[in-house]
């Protein structure tokens, strides 16, 4: 089975293009109240939209410390050992701690050398913040996304707290989740083949991705 991207992450970009604009809307009592999931959200995004508006993004010359600037905050509002292990499955476990970790990095990069890139194509989207639902270590801030042609879609951000820091785990999409639905890709491949073997497929897909870009 060919390892294929999810469309609908072109929305996730957007939005960490467009979120901060969520705090500079609100009354700043209001925004001192964020949650600190959300706060860690809109601090990512603060971050990125500065990459994006520095006159230096616009130049393919001088975009790419800017682009791995980029790179940096996404590694940091995700946790991608978690995100892996929910996307494998109860398969992870068979996974050994090398395995486990050589996943996570190729994952890691196969999201970001391919959806980064996709941060060029914005146009101008709208989002707002809708709301929140929390457990003990968990919350997921809820969002809808305004297309330019004023279509509208809700993303989801589920966030976890460890060691004293929110991170995303998942990301739903119009109710789709990112993690089943690269778990059922993952699966697939594992039915066949060891954890080597795809290690070795998201390592050759993410490489080829990137090869395609810098050829652009």
């Amino acid at each position: 089975m060919r390892i294929g991207a999810c469309r609908h992450l072109f929305v996730f970009f957007v939005f960490l293009i467009m979120g901060v604009f969520l705090v500079s809307r609100q009354a700043p009592a209001a925004a001192s109240g964020l949650s600190p999931a959300r706060k860690t959200l809109e601090i990512s995004t603060a971050r990125i939209l500065a990459c994006i508006k520095n006159p230096d993004y616009v130049n393919p010359a001088t975009r790419v410390p800017l682009r791995r600037q980029i790179e940096e905050e996404v590694l940091y509002l995700f946790d991608f050992m978690e995100f892996s292990s929910r996307t494998v499955g109860q398969r992870w476990r068979t996974f050994t701690p090398e395995q486990q970790k050589g996943f996570s990095d190729v994952f890691a990069d196969l999201l970001i050398s391919t959806y980064v890139n996709k941060i060029d194509g914005y146009n101008g989207e709208e989002a707002a913040y809708v709301g929140e639902v929390a457990s003990e270590d968990r919350v997921e801030v809820r969002t809808v996304v305004t297309l330019k042609d004023g279509k509208k879609i809700p993303v989801a951000y589920r966030m976890l707290s460890k060691n004293g820091s929110w991170r995303v785990y998942d990301v739903l999409i119009e109710n789709l989740s990112l993690v089943k639905n690269y778990r059922a890709q993952f699966q697939d491949i594992l039915n066949r083949d060891p954890p080597d073997r795809l290690i070795e497929r998201i390592r050759d897909k993410s490489r080829e991705v990137r090869q395609q870009h810098e050829a652009k």
